[in-house]
């Protein structure tokens, strides 16, 4: 299902990926099978999302940003892909940001470029996270610290 008003130019998404209002994928971007990108998302072109994963909406995936399978990502959760951005100058490769399996990272969280989030971890909303985040750790905060293992 991809809604009329979604701006789909990448020929890469999966089986019963649903794809809503004012979505932009860009072509070269790769989707998974059975995805949820809700509305009002924009996906750049070196971006790789896996299968079973929801994005609400709001969110923009950038250049280099990869999402495994079975991951949440909540409403307006902010990803950057260059540490010194400035206007019309680009790095020779933007920073990889990984989103491991079963992961979820709450609402309107920002995560710095460069960073991993592990396996089954959580990000409590609004969380800024400025480092590596291990597997199955729940973590919230500016900056965001570990709090405690989950199962």
């Amino acid at each position: 299902m991809i809604h009329p008003t979604a701006d789909i130019q990448s020929d890469k998404i999966g089986k019963g990926t649903r794809i809503w209002q004012y979505v932009v994928v860009l072509p070269g971007a790769k989707i998974g099978e059975d995805c949820n990108l809700c509305s009002h998302c924009f996906i750049e072109k070196d971006v790789i999302v896996g299968d079973r994963v929801t994005i609400k909406c709001g969110v923009q995936l950038w250049d280099g940003v990869r999402i495994e399978d079975d991951v949440f990502i909540g409403p307006n959760v902010t990803f950057t892909n260059d540490l010194y951005p400035r206007s019309q100058q680009y790095p020779a490769e933007f920073a990889r940001t990984t989103i491991k399996k079963g992961a979820s990272i709450g609402a309107g969280s920002v995560l710095l470029p460069g960073i991993t989030v592990g396996a089954g971890a959580m990000v409590g909303a609004g969380s800024v996270v400025t480092k590596n985040v291990s597997d199955h750790s729940l973590v919230f905060g500016n900056p965001a610290k570990h709090v405690r293992s989950l199962n």
